[in-house]
């Protein structure tokens, strides 16, 4: 199995185009809001390129058709042609995969990792870490797991922490919460089962953020997330964790193999709950009569959702969050990051 693990490494990038001024907004957007990322050189000559080539080695080199032809590429990993219909009538001699030139800088970069990413080998760096885990999980559905799980990743952005929300229910309810403009996720899902390519940086470039936290697009269809191995699962959270400070996981409602082994990773477990009824007899289920529990006791911790007060046998862990009426989900989970997730005792 050759996926990635290890610490995100910057990748070298050669940008080479004759519009010194699209060559200057290219590199400076990069340099500001992607330096975690790439590492960014730029000419706007054959001669510079000519120069340049010869005396560095680069990861990827996204040149646009009136200097592709000439230059020597024998030191780039991965050469890009970037292309624009309207400026180039004709093909390149020889058969690049193209980068649209004309759209936001932060597509460019996405595309131009992600293409990497599946050519690219394994590295691991010294400074290597991982994040701190918490699974956010219910036996039952509507008691506003997905809701905490987000007002939590929120609450950790706000402190200055890099939060990571990773949605690992069957059913997405991603595009409730957060605009889609991104690539989905079933993009790694198609890494995990080809056992091939950096698993790490496509994480990387396929990711979104809003208001601080990092998420990613939902599957294409149901069968990308059903089929996740448990095997596959370790990978992401694994390349996962070594992007971020905090990685909050929204489970399914299930308790099968895959969930049992994201209680295992994780730091955390949030167990979640509402007003008396379905939820808190399954839960009462799940503390009393599934081995499962013992297993994860110590770590886990009972949210009281929508202002509930009653507790769960055997969680003496408990955090209570109040109820927040508003037709809008995000608004809701908003609100709630602004309240206290100090575990307290029943």
């Amino acid at each position: 199995m050759d996926l990635a693990r290890g610490v995100y490494m910057r990748v070298k990038l050669l940008v080479a185009v004759t519009d010194s001024d699209y060559a200057g907004h290219l590199s400076g957007f990069i340099s500001v809001h992607h330096a975690d990322a790439v590492e960014v050189s730029v000419c706007s000559s054959d001669a510079t390129l000519h120069v340049m080539l010869a005396s560095q080695r680069f990861d990827v080199a996204l040149l646009d058709a009136a200097m592709i032809e000439g230059a020597d590429l024998r030191y780039v990993h991965l050469p890009l042609v970037l292309w624009a219909e309207e400026e180039n009538a004709a093909e390149p001699s020889r058969d690049f995969k193209k980068v649209r030139k004309y759209q936001r800088v932060s597509s460019i970069i996405a595309d131009v990792l992600e293409r990497y990413a599946k050519v690219s080998s394994n590295s691991r760096g010294p400074d290597s870490r991982r994040a701190r885990i918490t699974a956010v999980w219910s036996p039952a559905g509507g008691v506003g797991k997905t809701t905490v799980a987000l007002a939590y990743a929120a609450k950790m952005a706000a402190g200055g922490k890099q939060a990571m929300y990773l949605n690992l229910e069957h059913f997405s309810s991603i595009p409730a919460y957060f605009a889609e403009s991104g690539k989905s996720i079933s993009a790694v899902f198609e890494m995990l089962e080809a056992e091939e390519g950096n698993l790490k940086m496509l994480v990387r470039a396929i990711a979104c953020q809003d208001s601080g936290v990092t998420y990613f697009c939902r599957p294409e269809n149901f069968d990308d997330m059903n089929i996740l191995t448990s095997a596959n699962l370790v990978l992401l959270l694994e390349a996962c964790t070594e992007l971020t400070d905090e990685l909050i996981i929204d489970m399914s409602c299930t308790c099968d193999e895959r969930a049992r082994r994201i209680f295992d990773f994780a730091d955390d477990v949030f167990l979640v709950s509402d007003f008396p009824g379905t939820a808190q007899i399954k839960l009462s289920q799940f503390t009393t009569q599934n081995n499962v529990f013992e297993r994860i006791r110590a770590k886990a911790t009972l949210v009281r959702n929508k202002g509930a007060s009653a507790g769960v046998p055997l969680i003496d862990s408990v955090i209570s969050l109040p109820f927040i009426q508003h037709a809008d989900a995000t608004a809701v989970y908003k609100a709630l990051s602004a309240h206290s997730f100090e575990a307290g005792t029943v």
